[in-house]
């Protein structure tokens, strides 16, 4: 056994409103959004892999993610882009049919990459 798991735990982002994160990440996800915020500046969400978790404690201008520092897995990489820019989100368009970036509510820069088939 290795020291170091080769194995993503958690991503932590960096929000300025737990709560405001809480209901924007788990309407983006589709996951009910649930009052247990841990020590007032910590949210888990219920992820499938790898764990995702916002913390209020974190954030600071100089703290936001400027480059995706992951990508959220979609199918339809379209149907994907067209629901984040209904939702308001800042967004590239998408590049080569298979991912785009967006801006959350507090500036981060994310990913959302089609995934194939075989892999979901």
């Amino acid at each position: 056994m290795h020291a170091v798991a080769p194995q993503i735990g958690t991503v932590f982002v960096p929000v300025r409103d737990i709560e405001e994160a809480r209901d924007w990440y788990c309407e983006m996800l589709g996951v009910p959004a649930e009052d247990k915020i841990l020590l007032d500046h910590l949210y888990i969400l219920p992820m499938d892999g790898a764990g995702l978790v916002l913390d209020s404690k974190i954030y600071s201008p100089d703290a936001v993610f400027r480059v995706p520092a992951f990508h959220f897995n979609t199918s339809d990489i379209r149907a994907a882009h067209e629901f984040m820019k209904d939702r308001g989100a800042e967004l590239t368009d998408v590049t080569d049919d298979e991912w785009f970036n967006f801006r959350d509510p507090d500036g981060n820069v994310l990913m959302i990459c089609q995934i194939p088939a075989s892999t979901e």
